[in-house]
Formats: C-alpha cells, sequence, structure tokens
C-alpha cells in the first residue's frame, strides 16, 4: 500500500433506517505485487462489513471476490515495474444499493476484452478471473485511464 486515503478501519457511522442511505467510498494505491492484490481484497472486506455489507453474506462474497480478482488482473497483466495499481470501491444506495469496484493499472496496450465477448480459457490455465466477475457483476467494463496511462477495469454488483 503505498498511500492512505482515510482508514481502512476507522469507525464509519450510516444514518437512516437503511444500512445504504448514504455512499461511502474507499481508495488507495497499492504495490502491483501479489500481496499488493491480497491486501485490497482483505481492506475491501473489512470495509464492506463497517459499511454494514456483513461477512458470510452473499453481496459480501460476492464484492470481495470481484474485487480480488480485478487486483489480481492488474497484478498479472496490467503491471509495470515501480508502477502501483489503484483500487477504488463505492457502495451507494440511489436508486438501489449497488456497490462499484474500480481497479487501474498503467499499462494500456494490454486490455481485457469487452463484456460477451470472453473467450473460453484454455483447459488447465488460467484466464477465468472475468468470467466470474462476468458472473457476479450486474454489469463490468473498462475505459481507458484518466489523465494517465493505462486502463480501468470497473464491476458493479447488486447489494439487494
Amino acid at each position: 500500500m503505498t498511500s492512505n486515503i482515510g482508514s481502512p478501519t476507522g469507525p464509519t457511522q450510516l444514518t437512516g433506517t437503511s444500512p445504504y442511505l448514504n455512499t461511502r467510498s474507499f481508495a488507495l494505491r497499492f504495490t502491483s505485487t501479489p500481496r499488493g492484490a491480497r491486501l485490497a481484497r482483505r481492506l475491501v472486506a473489512v470495509r464492506l462489513d463497517e459499511w454494514g455489507v456483513p461477512y458470510g453474506s452473499e453481496a459480501h462474497e460476492a464484492v470481495v471476490l470481484v474485487a480480488g480478482e480485478l487486483a489480481t488482473n492488474a497484478v498479472r497483466h496490467g503491471h509495470v515495474p515501480g508502477r502501483d495499481f489503484h483500487l477504488s470501491l463505492r457502495v451507494t444506495e440511489a436508486p438501489r444499493a449497488v456497490a462499484r469496484v474500480e481497479v487501474s493499472d498503467t499499462r494500456a496496450e494490454r486490455v481485457p476484452p469487452r463484456p460477451g465477448r470472453l473467450p473460453e480459457p484454455e483447459p488447465g490455465e488460467g484466464g477465468r478471473g472475468l468470467l466470474l466477475v462476468g458472473g457476479l457483476a450486474e454489469r463490468w467494463g473498462w475505459h481507458p485511464r484518466l489523465g494517465a496511462p493505462g486502463k480501468t477495469v470497473w464491476a458493479e454488483c447488486a447489494l439487494g
């Protein structure tokens, strides 16, 4: 982890009767290493639990798996020596409860296929991460990174 925007484990108070009434966000840069990807996944899990999406719930498990897959892909396929990846998580209610995970890396020439165009992975090889993301997320995609080289891969998961 190379920068800290807010405390990942500090108390978060939600108001109103719904645990998703307010929009909450969390964003950090992580080293582009397997350890950085694991830490990103773990901090997403902690933050979701603090925001009222409890450990063990279907929504929690789906968002954490999606975040882990996107972070792992940033390390495996988007790694540029000396460059970090950035993960952001936003949970919002309006118009319905949704978690959006975005992972940005600095490698612009290696982009994922567009949703709906994922090739079937070869037996015994990797390549199932985006298939999992596509199966768990309501929608996902990618776009060139704004204001910097690279790309941002995002996914949105329902929390209802």
